[in-house]
């Protein structure tokens, strides 16, 4: 529900480079935050992390630095920071939890923003202990919704599904689908990720990050989703799958246990 007593300042990277301390300093300064949710990443689809790891890494080491230094320097109350499961081990037991982020190396396809994001809860552990900061994090699943990317290049995959699917459509030609289809994936409304972000800002009390997902039920496979977006955008022509390209992590399937309690 609104609290009339909440002011909320939306800020882009039009706003500051939060790669840069002097930028972010400014920002903070102008802006004087009680509370910080930090969402500013360099992001991008599996093709896109594959072809820039040390891009992804070093920009957001980066980031998540100037964030979480200038949150300390000017005394915010809270810090929400966003990771993703994709810094999960590659090689775990299912579904994974909170406890498992730091238990073997992520998938190769995109170990740079995964070690990047982990080091997201590192930072919130350090800043604790040292300085008694409240910096923690969420972990969703895989986000879709309105305003999305759906740049083919660097898009995740729905838009980058739905924007195939209506150049398919226009040129009466067969869907292809990168990969084999057979990943598994759990995928979260944009518009319900943020409302349980709302809840971790005002009632979310722990250091330790939290997985905020569907259910393990809920996971379907990339062949499943390719189908639903051609059904719901009436394509007519068939699906192919590209086997040439990589599927990137298998499944990644993600226990909200911890978020039901």
């Amino acid at each position: 529900k609104p609290d009339e007593s909440e002011e909320w300042i939306f800020l882009s990277s039009k706003d500051a480079d939060l790669r840069s301390m002097e930028e972010a300093r400014a920002a903070f300064a102008k802006h004087q935050p009680t509370h910080v949710i930090h969402l500013a990443a360099m992001v991008g689809g599996l093709f896109r992390n594959m072809k820039y790891e040390a891009d992804f890494l070093r920009e957001n080491l980066l980031i998540n630095d100037c964030v979480l230094h200038c949150s300390y320097e000017f005394g915010v109350q809270k810090c929400v920071s966003c990771l993703s499961t994709c810094i999960f081990p590659d090689r775990t037991t299912y579904p994974i939890d909170e406890t498992m982020i730091h238990n073997g190396p992520p998938h190769s396809s995109n170990f740079g923003y995964a070690y990047a994001k982990r080091l997201i809860d590192i930072q919130n552990r350090a800043y604790h202990e040292q300085y008694g900061c409240h910096f923690t994090s969420v972990i969703p699943t895989n986000i879709f919704g309105s305003f999305d990317n759906y740049n083919l290049e660097d898009s995740h995959v729905i838009p980058g599904l739905i924007h195939k699917c209506y150049l398919a459509k226009q040129a009466k030609a067969e869907l292809t689908v990168l990969g084999s289809g057979k990943p598994l994936r759990q995928f979260i409304y944009s518009l319900d990720l943020a409302k349980l972000l709302l809840w971790v800002l005002r009632e979310y009390d722990e250091i330790e990050p939290i997985i905020l997902s569907v259910g393990e039920e809920d996971e379907v496979s990339i062949k499943q989703v390719a189908e639903m977006i051609a059904e719901a955008m009436d394509l007519k022509t068939p699906l192919a799958f590209d086997t040439t390209k990589s599927d990137g992590q298998f499944k990644k399937t993600a226990s909200n246990a911890k978020l039901k309690r």
